[in-house]
Parts: C-alpha cells; structure tokens; sequence
C-alpha cells in the first residue's frame, strides 16, 4: 500500500491529502510537471477557496492522470494556507485570470520523502476519479507499478487507437508525435446513441490538431455536434493519408467512408 511508505517514512497518516489532478484542455498536469517544476508548484498551490476544508492537511501527496486513467505519483509536499490570490494573478496551466473571491493561495516545501519514487511510483486511485481529493487515513490505495524511470506506453499504430476524447490530452508524447504527423480519416462514435461522426484532419498538426479542438470546443467547430447533448465521444482512425496525399485526397477518402458508414443518413453528418 502507498501508506505503508508514508508510515515507513514517518508521517502521520492523518496529516496527509492525497491530490490527483486531472488533464485540463490541451496542457496537462504531468506535462507541466515533467518540462517545468516551477511552473507545475505554482499551479498546484492554487485551489478553491470553497474547498478550503479538503486542503486543511500539512501535507499533500501530490499524484497525476497518466496514459489515459494510470495514477502517477509526483512528490510529497508540506503546505499551509496563505489566503486569496493576488488580484491579476494567472492560472499558469489554463491560462486565465483567477478571481480572488474564487480561489485560494497556497505556500508549498518539496519534501525529501519518497523523492526516489517521483515519476516511477503508480497507486490504484479506486473507481471514482471523480474523488480527486482524498484522506491518506482514510482510502488506501495499493501500489501498482514501479519503475527506475518512467515509462510510456508504446504508440500501437494508428489504426489500433481508440479513446475517449476525454483522454485525448493525457496521451502520451510519443502518441502524440505520432498522431501530430499523420493526416487522414477520423471516426466519432457517441456512447449515448452509439450515432456516428466521420471527419477528416488535414491540418498542419493532423489527427492531433483536429482532435485538439474537439478538447477545446466539445464539437469542433461541426453544426450538428454543436446543436446536441454534449458527449464523450470515442475517436478512432479510420484511415491514414500517405504522405503524398492532397487536401483532394484526403476530401475523397472522407467521402467514401461517409458512404460506407452512412453517417449521413443514420450518423451524425449533415453533408
């Protein structure tokens, strides 16, 4: 169990909080973690000034959404309320101006402890990722991988790839090179009517970019999508374009799926 290590390392269960925090738009947590510490802290020491009580805990156990849902372990921290943020300060992962009625300013220590195991450590974070605050004395959570480095899973080839799009923002970075330089053939499919989307990505960051603003949007930018309930939607690819291909191309092979599939007619196509 992941408290095993925090008694071992002697730390009062009682005085821990255990933090996930999730992919938000197209930069992520872990990302932020992994290219820029400084930047990663000051976004972790910002929090919900409703939520003050769940951050009430001298220590946090800082973890992150990795490779679509795997739990990652970022490092343990001492903490302690300041007050509101500055009026004008900036989220640094989301890019926007936060309000000091709204949100809280957190002062913050890396902490020696478990240093060995940042980046390497993964925890069974349980069914309800919804739970992205937890008690340490409370919810134990099982060690499920160990590793002298982190790892990424390996790109399964274009056609093999089917996510969420909900998941599109924690794909690992060797996913995403790989999608970013293929262009082609995409399939929506929407879990509540299992109707059907097909689009294309012909733009400079392919599959990538095109999914990107599904992230963004909900709808990319489609008539049809934007005038229904929001979903979920899952992405797969149905096609890749050679690297000779043509906006032509790339226009003909999304026709010809839209005559397979019928998306036009029982999906989600309007033309």
């Amino acid at each position: 169990m992941f408290q095993t290590l925090l008694t071992d390392a002697g730390l009062d269960l009682s005085t821990v909080r255990l933090l996930r925090h999730q992919p938000k738009g197209i930069t992520d947590p872990f990302t932020l973690w992994r290219t820029n510490h400084d930047t990663f802290e000051r976004y972790q020491r910002v929090q919900l000034a409703g939520s003050a009580a769940s951050f009430a805990w001298p220590n946090w156990a800082a973890f992150t959404a990795v490779d679509g849902g795997r739990t990652l372990l970022l490092g343990l921290y001492r903490t302690w309320r300041i007050g509101p943020v500055a009026a004008g300060a900036i989220d640094p992962l989301g890019g926007h101006e936060l309000n000091p009625m709204l949100y809280d300013q957190y002062g913050s220590e890396l902490l020696p402890e478990l240093a060995e195991y940042r980046g390497k450590l993964f925890i069974d974070w349980g069914l309800s990722y919804r739970a992205w605050n937890q008690r340490a004395d409370k919810k134990l959570k099982p060690i499920t991988e160990l590793y002298d480095a982190y790892r990424e899973p390996e790109f399964p080839g274009h056609l093999k790839v089917v996510k969420q799009m909900s998941e599109v923002p924690n794909l690992p970075s060797s996913w995403v090179t790989a999608l970013r330089n293929a262009k082609g053939v995409y399939l929506l499919t929407c879990p509540r009517t299992e109707e059907q989307y097909v689009g294309k990505a012909d733009g400079a960051d392919g599959f990538w970019g095109r999914w990107s603003t599904y992230v963004a949007t909900g709808d990319g930018g489609n008539v049809r999508l934007k005038s229904r309930e929001p979903s979920d939607y899952q992405v797969s690819i149905l096609e890749v374009a050679g690297s000779s291909a043509t906006p032509a191309d790339i226009d003909e092979m999304e026709r010809r799926w839209k005559a397979k599939l019928r998306t036009k007619e029982m999906g989600l196509n309007g033309n």
